[in-house]
């Protein structure tokens, strides 16, 4: 039987299986009777043995090769019997390979006998026919092997006990192995993220090198901007001390200042008692003049001749200005005889107003002779001014202006209202605050209209009424009163009034104002340091233009709107002469113009007319019956 050996290259010796040539015991070759006595005679060496004793031979060398191989192969069940390997102990083959992978002590390993010839006890070679003793010596032989085996089979459960304890051994170092190597697998992925972790520290690291680098660069500048900042520290320290110093002087002459502050807001308490008291007198005084002047005044105004009139006539030779008296008017008219064309001579009529203007005053220089009288509608007292004339006499222009209206243009009203929000922006240092109310109608026929709505949206017609019953004040319902709080919001109001107005054609006027326009200015005024309160009303008439029925040919409609126009003129003129002679009863009733104005004609307030005369000689007629009646209001 061949074994190999293990990987470190040692090997069990090997054992040859070899034909014995021995004869089988109890097999003996029969001899005839005559050769009992005789010795065998000599076999020759190249016969062949029988089959028994081949079967014999191969039997003894069965049994030394089980002898020799019981290390590795199970004992024999009994001698004679075959024999067959029982599984007492199965051993994994990875444990086998471990275990044979092992180095095996020589001294382990049973040394077998190499098969010895057939020698006799005295050790010397037997003859071949003496198989009795070649039997005798190879029984010796077998009991000494079976000894050995014997021996070997111990020897062979002792490495059994061992190899058992190897494998108990291997299964431990296993469950180790599979211990470790989970351990090991576990230790390389933690070592994985350990590096990443090293990557990432190192990258950081990096980083931080690199910030530690900017920061000391940014230590350095701050170091430098450190010292840069210590030594100006220590120049302000310095300029603070002397700050201090000074802020303890400044202290002294504060309060020396606080002493005088004391001083002057007691000064100032007193000048502004006294700035007030001055503004009482100077109203009082303002008033006392306005009295004085009178408080119904007439100023006339003569228009320039328009680019078409200076083609029919040169000059104003029937009108006379006089030089040293701008308050005297003389109109001259050429009388002729009744016989024929003879010339009597030039008969004059002499006027005196409170102010002449001539053809060649601006709008301005009329507006200087009424800015007084504005002064006192924000004083508290009722104002009125209206234009009276002819039609074509330049009422409307003297009081709005033209159409394309320029600040040289502008007439009384818009210039009015302009004072009027220039001096409360000016009082109110003094403690003043002013509220406006505008409203803008006309009276055509003696029916009021509102001329801030348009004619399609206007309702039933409108009717003047008292505020209450203890109030002499004087309102009309459902007329539109909008507050305004600049001048330029009137003037849009005056724009939309002066686009709803009521005009027409006649014969002595292209575009006549059919009606009278009224605007009026509702000022109220408070002083709560001083509980003072004021309420008046700014009153600006463009009466309608007065005509003669014989001249202007008025028919139908026109008709009846010149004579509504002439009775409130002629009831105008009745109620200022009766407000002059102090008369008990004032027609105010009689006229719808009068009745809305009655608080504005009479007692403390101001009234202003405008006589307004055309240059033409034609009209020479109609301007003497303005002047008449002009000259009796003022008068």
């Amino acid at each position: 039987m061949e074994q190999k050996g293990n990987a470190d290259g040692w090997q069990v010796p090997l054992v040859g299986k070899a034909l014995s040539q021995l004869p089988v015991p109890g097999l003996r070759a029969k001899r005839g009777p005559s050769d009992e006595n005789q010795p065998p005679a000599e076999q020759k060496r190249a016969r062949r043995l029988p089959v028994p004793t081949r079967r014999v031979a191969a039997s003894i060398a069965t049994s030394c090769s089980k002898a020799s191989a019981a290390a590795v192969v199970p004992r024999t069940q009994r001698a004679g019997r075959r024999t067959s390997l029982r599984p007492e102990l199965t051993i994994p083959a990875a444990s086998v390979a471990d275990v044979v992978k092992r180095p095996v002590p020589m001294a382990a390993v049973p040394k077998m006998a190499a098969p010895a010839l057939a020698v006799g006890n005295d050790g010397k070679k037997r003859a071949a026919w003496d198989l009795k003793g070649q039997l005798s010596d190879m029984r010796t032989k077998v009991s000494s092997y079976k000894d050995k085996v014997q021996r070997l089979d111990g020897e062979n459960q002792q490495l059994k006990r061992q190899l058992q304890e190897q494998v108990v051994q291997n299964r431990e170092l296993s469950s180790q192995v599979s211990i470790l190597s989970s351990a090991l697998h576990t230790c390389q992925e933690q070592a994985q993220q350990r590096l990443h972790e090293v990557m990432e520290l190192s990258d950081l690291k990096q980083q931080l090198e690199e910030q530690v680098t900017s920061y000391s660069k940014t230590i350095g500048q701050l170091e430098g901007t450190k010292r840069d900042l210590s030594s100006l520290l220590e120049t302000r320290e310095v300029k603070l001390k002397l700050a201090e110093e000074g802020l303890a002087q400044r202290e002294c002459e504060n309060k020396e200042l606080r002493g005088q502050v004391a001083a002057q807001l007691q000064v100032m308490t007193q000048q502004e008692e006294r700035l007030h008291h001055l503004e009482m007198e100077r109203r009082r005084l303002h008033n006392l003049v306005q009295e004085l002047k009178g408080n119904i005044r007439v100023f006339c105004r003569v228009r320039p001749l328009l680019a078409w009139e200076k083609e029919r006539q040169k000059g104003l030779e029937h009108l006379h200005f006089p030089l040293q008296d701008n308050k005297a008017l003389v109109l001259s008219k050429v009388e002729e005889s009744h016989v024929g064309r003879d010339r009597k001579g030039d008969v004059k009529y002499d006027f005196s107003f409170d102010r002449v203007f001539s053809p060649a005053c601006s709008q301005e220089e009329v507006f200087e002779e009424i800015a007084l009288l504005v002064q006192s509608a924000l004083d508290g007292y009722h104002v009125c001014i209206f234009a009276y004339g002819q039609t074509g006499s330049g009422k409307t222009y003297t009081m709005e202006g033209p159409d394309d209206m320029s600040p040289e243009t502008m007439g009384m009203i818009p210039r009015a209202v302009r004072q009027v929000f220039q001096g409360a922006r000016e009082l109110e240092p003094k403690g003043w605050q002013y509220h406006f109310t505008a409203n803008f109608l006309e009276i055509y026929n003696e029916s009021l209209r509102d001329l801030l709505v348009g004619r399609p949206e206007r309702g039933a017609e409108l009717e003047i009424k008292r505020v209450s019953q203890s109030s002499e004040e004087l309102h009309v319902p459902n007329l539109r009163y909008v507050p305004v709080d600049s001048e330029d919001e009137v003037l849009k109001l005056l724009q939309t009034a002066k686009a709803n107005r009521s005009v027409a054609k006649t014969a002595l006027n292209d575009r006549s104002s059919r009606s009278h326009s009224l605007f009026q200015l509702r000022i109220e005024g408070w002083n709560r340091s001083r509980d003072l309160h004021s309420v008046s009303v700014l009153s600006l008439v463009d009466l309608a233009g007065s005509e003669r029925l014989d001249k202007s040919f008025s028919k139908g409609e026109r008709l009846r709107e010149t004579q509504a126009i002439n009775t409130s003129l002629s009831t105008l003129g009745l109620v200022i002469m009766a407000l002059s002679n102090k008369e008990p009863h004032i027609p105010y009733r009689n006229s719808k113009l009068t009745y809305l104005l009655q608080n504005s004609l009479g007692g403390n307030s101001k009234m202003l007319m405008f006589v307004n005369i055309s240059p033409l000689e034609d009209n020479l007629s109609e301007s003497l019956n303005s002047l008449r009646f002009a000259s009796k209001v003022s008068d």
